[in-house]
């Protein structure tokens, strides 16, 4: 049986050798990939500091990973943060006050920075300084701290919610898409050769299926079939292992999971198919509107299983189908 210190270490090399860090071993979002190999390729040429780069998109599609992978073609230190764990403007001026010429600073959640701090950022990022009032009353002045040119890297899963002032201050602004399974493939092929783990391409076809076209829900569940196939199976990632497991998890073809049908199921049998309010949906359902809007509406939605509309969300004819649910009374089309 394995040492707990080694199931650690394993679990530690899996959380950072599943991560590129190279454009070249990147899966996926080829677009944005060419586009900021240009303008990382364009920075060096010059020798000056990457201009600011906004990544946004749901949850698990490495927004993350690929800041990171910036800092690595970069070739310089990356700092991270995320916006609620910069609570006051002294804190933010502290992270910009630390960082040296062309380094990264990332800042996950962008869009939860407080207004006030999220205005320090405003000169920082366009003219390179900080104006910090000191004293009080009558002996109150300004000190303004020169910054060194710096890249600053956002990434948020709510694009919508950052100021105008804030956004137009990135020139680089990029959203990632979901997956494709094919793209899904690959990404699982890479892990399970880090892995070591016997994957065969039927199950991995199973996996990619169900993975929400997310890498990191992926990964996930990659771990999940190889403790099957060595508790239950033959130590072999296979397609009856992998199909075990997902019946087991209650995950469908589709990717959804139990609570993914319950959120269709609450729209459909309490609100008549909607539409419905997103704050009246969520307190049904027990949980907060930012989880919901922001980790699980974003897959129905680009399944087409709901939609979003000006009234409310609505379920689509695809999403009764998916719950085996014939049309009933006539509902609101936008």
């Amino acid at each position: 049986m394995p040492s707990r210190k080694g199931s650690r270490r394993e679990g530690d090399a899996f959380h950072q050798d599943l991560r590129p860090r190279r454009f070249r071993d990147y899966v996926g979002q080829t677009a944005v990939i060419e586009q900021l190999c240009i303008s990382v390729s364009a920075a060096r040429h010059r020798g000056e500091a990457l201009d600011h780069v906004l990544l946004h998109g749901p949850p698990g599609l490495g927004k993350t990973t690929l800041a990171a992978v910036l800092a690595h073609e970069l070739e310089v230190p990356i700092h991270t943060s995320a916006g609620p764990l910069i609570p006051r403007t002294g804190d933010m001026v502290a992270l910009l006050n630390a960082l040296e010429a062309n380094e990264i600073l990332f800042i996950d959640e962008i869009h939860r920075l407080a207004p006030a701090v999220a205005e320090v950022l405003y000169p920082a990022m366009e003219d390179h300084h900080l104006d910090i009032m000191v004293g009080e009353k009558l002996g109150a002045h300004t000190l303004r701290i020169e910054l060194p040119p710096f890249t600053l890297i956002g990434a948020t899963t709510r694009a919508d919610l950052l100021t105008g002032p804030l956004r137009d201050r990135f020139p680089l602004v990029h959203q990632l898409e979901f997956y494709s399974p094919a793209e899904i493939g690959r990404v699982l092929t890479r892990a399970a050769r880090v892995l070591a783990a016997p994957l065969k391409p039927e199950a991995a076809g199973e996996i990619a299926a169900r993975s929400r076209g997310t890498p990191r829900v992926a990964n996930n569940y990659l771990r999940r079939v190889r403790d099957f196939a060595d508790v239950r199976g033959r130590g072999v990632l296979d397609r009856p292992a992998a199909l075990k497991l997902f019946e087991i998890m209650d995950v469908d073809g589709e990717g959804l999971d139990p609570f993914d049908r319950r959120i269709l199921e609450s729209i459909l049998d309490n609100f008549s198919g909607g539409p419905v309010g997103v704050a009246n949906l969520a307190a049904t359902l027990g949980m907060d509107t930012r989880t919901l809007e922001e980790v699980q509406e974003p897959y129905l939605i680009y399944r087409g299983f709901l939609r979003r509309t000006a009234k409310g969300r609505v379920i689509t004819d695809r999403g009764r189908r998916h719950l085996g649910r014939e049309r009933g009374a006539t509902l609101f089309e936008p």
